[in-house]
């Protein structure tokens, strides 16, 4: 069973902080200067990333929805493996930030195939996968497809089955609406318009990955992260996530004042120590 614990702030957090105090830095997402690369595929656009060498298990870094591999949890995350000698990989998806395509010719599918693409070419042995918002539906799409290339899963704002959900929950007419049109203006606070414009070929497509409906065949350590006050994705996503898995050590952690992108200090520090004691559980059990 999943256990529940709600943090106020990130000190409450009782793990065994073997080796760090978090250096100022990581929690103010001060970039450390890896130099971007391009993973070139056979009729696939080329994949932008950054890759930090180091220890296993590496930490991958998955971000959210039109968002990028330069936000301050990836750099911070990145500056906290330099900190501990382990291998860091981030990367922007296709139609994201320095990839190649445009944002709207990419769907959920195209994505997981990214990831997978990350995991099998660009890194050496398991990972612990970090997922931001959409990232974190990805990574258990991720998990599911190579588990043996899956460490552990750290799910921030888990997003999972997000937008097929938040369609199903709107209005008949509404979604005629959509239908007819064949796109929806989907709200947001997170850039200049106010939406996204999702097509009903990319809501269709998302059907297609959907994992909440049924038990969740994983196994490997989870942590998942939660704010109560994330008005994008509901706190209950995560909980739903950890009812369906069938791993036995799965922690649901939800933050009282936390917000969507959980890019406040306090957020991160609780990122990166929950990184740290599973990267702790992980070396002890190997």
């Amino acid at each position: 069973m999943a256990s529940v614990v709600f943090r106020h702030c990130s000190n409450v957090l009782k793990i065994n902080l073997r080796k760090l105090t978090v250096p100022p830095h990581i929690s103010t997402g001060v970039r450390h200067k890896t130099t971007i690369q391009y993973a070139t595929r056979a009729d696939l656009p080329k994949l932008a990333y950054r890759k930090l060498k180091g220890k296993s298990p590496g930490v991958v870094f998955l971000p959210g929805f039109a968002s990028h591999m330069g936000g301050q949890k990836a750099e911070a995350l990145e500056e906290f493996c330099k900190s501990l000698g382990h291998s860091c990989l981030r990367f922007d998806y296709s139609g994201c930030g320095s990839s190649e395509g445009e944002l709207t010719n990419y769907t959920i599918g195209a994505w997981k195939k990214d990831v997978l693409y990350v995991l099998d070419e660009l890194v050496e042995g398991p990972q612990i996968l970090v997922g931001s918002s959409m990232g974190g539906w990805l990574m258990l799409l991720a998990a599911l497809a190579r588990p043996e290339k899956t460490a552990a899963l750290v799910g921030i704002s888990t997003a999972a089955d997000h937008f097929v959900t938040a369609f199903n929950t709107l209005p008949i007419e509404t979604k005629k609406e959509i239908e007819e049109q064949g796109f929806w203006k989907f709200p947001t606070k997170h850039n200049e318009e106010g939406f996204y414009t999702l097509s009903l070929d990319f809501l269709k497509e998302a059907e297609n990955h959907c994992i909440l409906h049924s038990p969740i065949p994983i196994s490997c350590p989870i942590r998942l992260v939660h704010g109560l006050k994330d008005s994008d994705v509901p706190w209950h996503v995560s909980l739903q996530v950890a009812e369906r898995v069938l791993s036995n050590d799965v922690d649901v952690v939800l933050r009282k004042h936390g917000q969507h992108r959980m890019s406040e200090k306090e957020d991160i520090k609780l990122m990166v120590y929950t990184i740290d004691d599973l990267i702790d559980k992980l070396t002890t059990l190997g």
